[in-house]
């Protein structure tokens, strides 16, 4: 006795057509109810989210990018300042005093100042008549170079918090503010 499978095919003689009606009949029934159908509200909803919350998670890291550039500049700006401080000092007859200030050298070396007006730039300083000391109105943090004739000392607050500090002694470093305006005491020709 033949095993019969559906309406009647047997196992022996029928199974190509059995498999071929059954595929057949599927396929159009699927393409019949894709072409009608859409997508539902709540689908549409999930992949608005979906997109909504990869491009916040895109712009922030973006924004941490930049600021990263931006405390980039401002290091290589206040390293400068320290090698056109090196050749003020040779000009200067052996002294640093206004190394910070606008005039040049004797022997024509230019001051630093442009120097760290630059990095203050890049932090969102505007120089007004060419001073750098200026408090940024949002924050409580300065622009700051102090000078003496054996040591000078300059600083600028960084992007990402804190402040990046150059002196005459080598020192090339971050530091957090101690007082209310910056970490580079009155005066200072030292970073801390």
């Amino acid at each position: 006795m033949k095993k019969v499978l559906h309406k009647g095919f047997t196992h022996a003689l029928s199974l190509g057509k059995f498999l071929k009606y059954n595929y057949s009949f599927k396929i159009r029934s699927l393409n019949r109810y894709n072409l009608v159908r859409g997508f539902t509200l709540i689908e549409l909803l999930a992949v608005i989210s979906i997109i909504g919350l990869l491009s916040s998670v895109i712009l922030s890291s973006l924004a941490k990018a930049r600021d990263k550039g931006a405390d980039a500049n401002i290091k290589a700006n206040l390293s400068n300042a320290r090698t056109q401080a090196e050749l003020f000092y040779a000009d200067n007859s052996d002294s640093y005093g206004g190394v910070c200030g606008i005039a040049a050298a004797p022997g024509g070396s230019p001051s630093i100042r442009s120097l760290v007006t630059a990095a203050g730039a890049t932090y969102g300083y505007t120089a007004v008549n060419g001073d750098f000391l200026i408090a940024k109105a949002s924050n409580l943090t300065t622009v700051t170079c102090h000078s003496t004739a054996s040591d000078w000392a300059a600083e600028v607050p960084l992007k990402s918090g804190g402040m990046w500090c150059v002196d005459s002694k080598g020192s090339s470093k971050a530091e957090i503010g101690v007082g209310a305006n910056n970490s580079l005491e009155a005066n200072s020709v030292v970073c801390d």
